[in-house]
């Protein structure tokens, strides 16, 4: 894997920075993307958080995984998400991946308030929690915060009111740690997957005609390994992971 320089914050040192030995905290990490970016990273030696709510999967990322740390935690529910930060984040993280989120296509007229409140609790209730957790050990070391959004974080989509809605927070909230983060060497980005991915939600989303161009997640992966590198010239910005990953394919 080449070395990258970091742009450093002021009083910074300068110096290359690798996925190897850094600590790595991932939502959504039983399947689907998320599984396939900690395969990836755990490949290049990065010290694995799992955090999921779904126990088989989860089980089965920890196994491909060894020594990575995890804990089974439903991220709608606050108290439980505070709960597993304890347990799990015992020292200073490096890059934080929020990968999880809900989507459920259904029109206004059935959306239960308590579906809708889950779908924003996971997509940036659970990213502010996840967030304020790092942050103070980012400050003093520098750090990566990813936030994977979708076109729904700028666009409106029939029948998706409350997964539009928690992406579009997303995207406001990533920008301004940007601005806060930047003279401390915090990257904070959004980033979509740029490609139709084979995924469990992708199964149920999906028309025919797009499952015949979707592609396996683990393409996609090189573009977490890369940002996990603290690229600064990227802070605040909007990426796709396919063109990412294709522009930087990390081993």
């Amino acid at each position: 894997m080449p070395d990258l320089e970091e742009r450093p914050a002021e009083g910074r040192p300068t110096g290359p920075l690798r996925v190897e030995g850094q600590t790595v905290l991932l939502t959504g990490a039983a399947r689907g993307l998320g599984a396939s970016i900690a395969r990836h990273l755990h490949g290049l030696g990065a010290r694995l958080i799992l955090l999921d709510r779904d126990e088989d999967g989860l089980a089965e990322a920890v196994d491909a995984c060894p020594g990575a740390t995890f804990a089974l935690v439903d991220l709608a529910d606050a108290e439980s998400t505070d709960r597993a930060i304890r347990q799990v984040v015992t020292g200073p993280v490096d890059t934080l991946i929020h990968n999880a989120a809900i989507l459920r296509v259904e029109p206004l007229d059935r959306v239960s308030l308590g579906a809708f409140q889950a779908t924003l609790n996971v997509g940036i209730q659970a990213a502010f929690q996840l967030t304020q957790a790092v942050w103070p050990a980012m400050k003093e070391r520098g750090g990566t915060l990813v936030f994977v959004s979708s076109r729904s974080g700028i666009e409106g989509f029939a029948d998706e009111t409350a997964y539009c809605a928690a992406k579009h927070a997303l995207e406001g909230f990533s920008k301004c740690l940007a601005l806060e983060g930047a003279s401390h060497g915090i990257v904070s980005v959004t980033i979509t997957p740029g490609m139709y991915m084979h995924t469990p939600m992708s199964e149920t989303t999906y028309p025919p005609e797009l499952r015949e161009k979707w592609v396996d997640p683990i393409e996609l992966a090189p573009a977490f390994a890369y940002l996990a590198t603290r690229p600064v010239h990227l802070s605040g910005q909007r990426l796709d992971a396919w063109t990412l990953s294709k522009e930087h394919p990390l081993p």
